[in-house]
């Protein structure tokens, strides 16, 4: 009983951190994106999108790079889905609460089975984000190459195409972190204790992943991109 005590202090409360940062981090996103890694690629992305839309010569380098943008998220999402189906196995596999025997935590079966459906459900949420990343940079891919200056409809314009690729760009950064919050979930198997350590060391690695301070200072020198932040980040 005294282990199991463990397990329902360490692992809320290290889950509380890693969603409490990312509930500030998002606040930043949104409020202060030339503060934030996300916020910049999201400005760089949609200069890349108006240059590119500029020129037709540049379709097919356009196509190109989306083109890798749709391998890396369909290798992550097929690596998801194969881990699913690797925990769907160990956790309908019989005596799965006696693989490890030096667990300090709840040890019970009960408590394997949500461990391993807890990485079940990470993985899964993986696979979705980054099937949906697919599906913008394919459609992206299409209309990048339109000459919507010749065409001049209101539907299609460089500032839609940027939030296109924008859009895929997010859904990749979010089944990323997927598999990041599936290595805590990991590591609770063997316990709580190196669950919550790995929670702490997650945000302090995520800190200096997420956020910047050279691209801040250089814009609020000539105030190009600090002013309109939010509308570009869009």
């Amino acid at each position: 009983m005294k282990e199991q005590v463990l397990d329902y202090i360490l692992v809320p409360f290290g889950l509380i951190i890693m969603v409490g940062y990312h509930g500030w981090l998002l606040h930043r996103i949104i409020n202060h994106p030339t503060k934030t890694i996300v916020g910049i690629h999201a400005i760089n992305r949609r200069l890349w999108v108006e240059a590119m839309m500029e020129d037709t010569k540049n379709g097919v380098l356009a196509v190109q790079t989306l083109r890798n943008n749709i391998m890396a998220s369909t290798l992550l999402a097929t690596t998801a889905i194969l881990l699913s189906s690797v925990i769907a196995v160990l956790m309908t596999s019989r005596g799965s609460g006696n693989m490890l025997g030096l667990v300090l935590g709840d040890e019970s079966p009960m408590g394997f089975s949500i461990k391993f459906f807890s990485i079940l459900v990470c993985f899964l949420l993986a696979f979705l984000l980054n099937v949906q990343s697919i599906r913008y940079y394919s459609h992206a891919s299409i209309l990048i190459n339109v000459p919507y200056k010749k065409i001049s409809s209101p539907c299609l314009t460089a500032d839609y195409v940027a939030r296109i690729v924008n859009r895929g760009g997010y859904f990749w950064s979010l089944g990323l972190r997927a598999f990041y919050f599936s290595f805590p979930l990991f590591l609770w198997v063997f316990g709580p204790i190196p669950m919550f350590c790995s929670c702490i060391a997650l945000v302090i690695l995520f800190f200096f992943l997420d956020f910047t301070v050279e691209f801040r200072a250089t814009n609020d020198g000539n105030g190009v991109l600090h002013n309109n932040d939010e509308e570009q980040a869009r």
